[in-house]
């Protein structure tokens, strides 16, 4: 969510209805999204590192159902309560918020109309009977009115953001006095694996380098504490989260070390051997010992941090 667009179009119909024959306007207004805003989701693939293809949209499912557990445990919104998820994305955390907050009235906004129109999808296959607003535009620029939601949702945003201070001051605009927001990000500087591999290391690293040449922060969430009260956010608290994966959970072998994390990292091989950061003998050595910490013996170790803060 940083490139700027004025586009915006809203629906707040059940997600059922996007399934049926009979449901033209939300139809409708999926594909007059995506036709008006095709020219400035070109834009978003340099700003977002992992790219916009179909398998960024599975990695990003596959994370939030398996990190569901530890990255929502805790928030749930009272039925009545106004939300808005900022960034949402492909839906990925929006199904997770729908099951934990089924009484509360969301809004999901993300500028990618393509996401978006996943995100719909997602939501009509996974929670037919919710009722969700859906807003294209930048969050910069939000239509809404000075204090216009109870709670803020921000997940996996802010490190793709060249201002993230900007960002949250913009969203602390529609956060009503003491309303709270919550925020997610992990932190690549906190990879730890078995067997060790400076290979590996140096491959997370041309992620991290290639984030940060796309005006992103792939080490955002050791920040995020002096991030919200910069903004003028008060009450600010952050935990960390700490997966920690190795045998006896093969879940998070599969769900998070091979189809999240390695997955992540190896998707940016073409634009890391495109910037001159790496040979493709040098990236693949470094994949290739990424997987062996999914093997038998190997042990894989990453950190998310969790914020909650409220608008004084």
């Amino acid at each position: 969510m940083t490139t700027k667009t004025t586009e915006a179009a809203e629906t707040a119909l059940p997600a059922e209805a996007a399934r049926t024959a009979g449901a033209t306007e939300t139809a409708h207004a999926v594909e007059h999204t995506r036709t008006r805003a095709h020219g400035d989701d070109l834009t978003h693939d340099h700003a977002y590192v992992h790219g916009y293809s179909p398998a960024e949209a599975r990695r990003l499912g596959d994370q939030a159902d398996t990190l569901a557990e530890l990255l929502h445990a805790g928030t749930a919104y009272p039925a009545g309560s106004r939300v808005l998820e900022a960034g949402c994305g492909v839906g990925a955390q929006t199904v997770h918020l729908l099951a934990s907050s089924p009484g509360a009235e969301l809004t999901a906004a993300d500028i990618s109309a393509d996401s978006l129109g996943e995100a719909r999808a997602r939501v009509a296959a996974q929670a037919p009977d919710a009722r969700v607003i859906w807003h294209h535009g930048d969050l910069h620029e939000l239509p809404f009115a000075d204090g216009s939601f109870d709670h803020l949702f921000v997940c996996f945003v802010l490190e793709h953001l060249a201002d993230p201070s900007a960002a949250l001051t913009a969203l602390r605009r529609v956060l009503r006095p003491g309303g709270t927001i919550t925020v997610i990000e992990g932190d690549h500087g906190s990879t730890l694996f078995h067997p060790d591999s400076a290979a590996a290391r140096a491959t997370v690293d041309h992620l991290v380098r290639l984030q940060a040449d796309a005006g992103g922060d792939a080490l955002l969430g050791r920040r995020l504490h002096p991030l919200l009260a910069d903004a003028g956010f008060r009450d600010v608290a952050v935990r960390p989260l700490t997966v920690s994966v190795d045998g006896s959970r093969p879940a998070l072998v599969e769900g998070f070390t091979r189809r999240t994390f390695v997955a992540m990292v190896e998707s940016v091989r073409a634009d890391a051997l495109a910037a001159g950061l790496t040979t493709a003998a040098a990236f693949d050595h470094g994949i290739a010992d990424l997987r062996r910490t999914a093997e038998e013996g190997g042990t894989f170790h990453y950190t998310f941090f969790k914020a909650v803060a409220v608008n004084p």
